[in-house]
């Protein structure tokens, strides 16, 4: 119970921030209460492997996430952002596929740990609770790293028009390079090294789907939600 609702009420929280690096934190925590919830219906190996494939995006993540923070002068507010694609482009295409592989896109690493463990949650006999809780869950988190991308991408950039923006070409974007490389490929690698033997998934075409659908509600609901004029009328704004 507690790990469902942490992972549910970090996912809700983070859908009404606009500090960076609180979007990232509850997403960390959100994921650490999915860790702990299939831990806790005893697939102890399924918990490894999401700890091992969030470690790679998440790491990217953060670096990502602290270039920005340190182009716009310690500026964290996210309504700030806008077109980093142009400035950024290299840091800003790093930080959304990180995004998608938190979100669980096919066929990204951070897909191969939660759709198994969504999958492997369906086909047990558990209550309405703890389906709604996962499957909602799942669709939170979507939403909060699509409003991520919606803000980081469109409009107009919000910041001073005299700030420089630099991708620091050196040491920090080859280790970007470096880990988007694993962030693509090492789900399915270290799929087939912990689990010599596949599991054996039998589940009706609506469950099979389930977590799909959720991914794409979560876009959809992620987008509308960025776009609401609400956010950008909060008096927090005035004083960041």
């Amino acid at each position: 119970f507690i790990s469902s609702m942490t992972m549910f009420m970090s996912g809700l929280g983070a859908n009404f921030e606009f500090d960076l690096k609180k979007i990232i934190a509850l997403s960390t925590l959100s994921q650490l209460g999915l860790m702990m919830g299939i831990l806790s219906l005893g697939s102890y190996e399924l918990a490894f492997f999401h700890l091992l494939t969030h470690a790679l995006f998440k790491a990217l993540l953060f670096m990502c996430a602290g270039n920005i923070i340190h182009n716009m002068g310690n500026c964290q507010d996210i309504r700030y952002m806008g077109s980093l694609i142009i400035n950024m482009p290299i840091t800003c295409s790093l930080f959304n596929i990180c995004n998608f592989s938190l979100c669980g896109l096919p066929f990204l690493s951070g897909f191969y740990s939660k759709d198994l463990i969504v999958e492997i949650m369906s086909m047990g006999y558990l209550s309405i609770y703890i389906y709604l809780i996962f499957y909602v869950s799942v669709g939170l988190t979507v939403c909060y790293s699509f409003r991520l991308v919606y803000y980081s991408l469109s409009g107009d950039l919000n910041y001073f028009s005299s700030n420089s923006f630099s991708e620091h070409l050196g040491m920090m974007i080859k280790g970007k390079l470096g880990l988007i490389s694993l962030v693509v490929i090492m789900g399915s690698i270290l799929s087939w090294m912990i689990f010599p033997t596949p599991y054996f998934i039998c589940l009706p075409f609506i469950f099979k789907v389930m977590a799909l659908i959720m991914i794409f509600t979560g876009m959809m609901i992620g987008y509308e939600f960025a776009k609401l004029s609400i956010s950008h009328n909060l008096l927090s704004l005035k004083y960041v």
